[in-house]
């Protein structure tokens, strides 16, 4: 019998660096109250959004890709030849052939990576960041480039106020490298799993390939589902609630942030614990929001090097994944 020989595994990976792009062009609530019937109050009180970011046409996803990933290489101290694989998640490619992370990485200037797409929707980003941790810590591979793009904007019907009011576009990336300590490992199993049942609370309609979500169907699953996948998420990296220092939900909705955050603390996590509500100002960006956000939480001061950070995603699918990792 022929014997293989396997990679040299490592204990585990970490987050060596992060970086994010968003278009120039920011929308208000009362830009929107121009072309549907919406105001800002409403917009607000309902998702807590005040403005979003919305690429120009010329801008493409593979563009906001990378950018957001240049910046997540320079950010880890290293140069695009020490990336061999990279990753990345989206849901809102405009065509499926070619996939955006070859020619992401081409011009980034990685040189014959290993490139895929994967898409969980807005799970995508912590699908991606578990994928890359294994891939990792099997030695498959050193430095996985995970990027989160997406271009919403260019599947919204701009008549439809359940959909047109929330997303946005944007990109966000992080660079996942090997630990070789157990003590150095800094991004816990993932949690995950879908909900296949409820496929048709968010989909693409085909007659104009617009994006429709059965909002209220949304917010009771993503209310009452998701905190218990970020407590399993603590339970599989051997912490409790009282451990997390930054929760970052996917900012889908700042109810469904705060219906989360608020689990948790019932659950012993420290009224300190910092709240991610990047949705404010970025709107909901799918698969970048979760990166977006933690870039922009670094600029604020609002999350540092060694903090232990709980991230969680869910989305369309439906499909759910969270970790714990170490902040950069």
């Amino acid at each position: 019998m022929t014997t293989l020989k396997l990679a040299t595994a490592v204990a585990g990976a970490r987050l060596l660096g992060i970086g994010s792009f968003q278009p120039d062009r920011v929308v208000s609530n009362d830009d929107l109250a121009k072309i549907m019937d919406t105001n800002d109050a409403w917009i607000r009180e309902r998702v807590g959004i005040r403005n979003r970011r919305i690429a120009p046409k010329e801008l493409s996803l593979v563009d906001m890709a990378v950018e957001a990933g240049s910046r997540a290489v320079k950010d880890a101290g290293l140069t695009p030849a020490d990336i061999d694989t990279v990753i990345v998640a989206t849901c809102t490619l405009p065509v499926q052939i070619p996939n955006a992370a070859a020619q992401t990485a081409d011009r980034i200037g990685i040189s014959a990576p290993a490139a895929f797409d994967l898409n969980a929707a807005c799970a995508g980003f912590c699908y991606a960041i578990g994928t890359a941790a294994d891939l990792v810590r099997a030695g498959t591979a050193k430095h996985v480039l995970v990027i989160g793009a997406e271009k919403l904007s260019d599947w919204l019907d701009w008549t439809d106020r359940s959909t047109a009011i929330i997303f946005a576009d944007g990109a966000g990336a992080a660079v996942v490298g090997p630990a070789t300590d157990p003590a150095d490992v800094g991004i816990g199993p993932v949690s995950w799993g879908s909900a296949g049942d409820l496929v048709s609370t968010i989909y693409v309609k085909q007659e104009n390939r617009a994006i429709h979500q059965e909002g209220q169907a949304v917010f009771r699953w993503a209310t009452t589902k998701i905190a218990p996948v970020a407590l399993r998420a603590l339970e599989l990296a051997g912490i409790t609630p009282a451990d997390v220092d930054v929760l970052v939900p996917h900012q889908a909705n700042l109810r469904i942030v705060d219906a989360i955050a608020k689990r948790l603390r019932k659950e012993g996590a420290r009224e300190d614990m910092v709240v991610a509500d990047d949705i404010q100002e970025s709107g909901n960006t799918s698969s970048a929001s979760i990166p977006l956000a933690l870039d922009h939480m670094r600029a604020e001061g609002r999350v540092r090097s060694g903090d232990t950070v709980l991230i969680v995603g869910f989305g369309a699918g439906l499909s759910y994944a969270g970790q714990v990792v170490v902040f950069p």
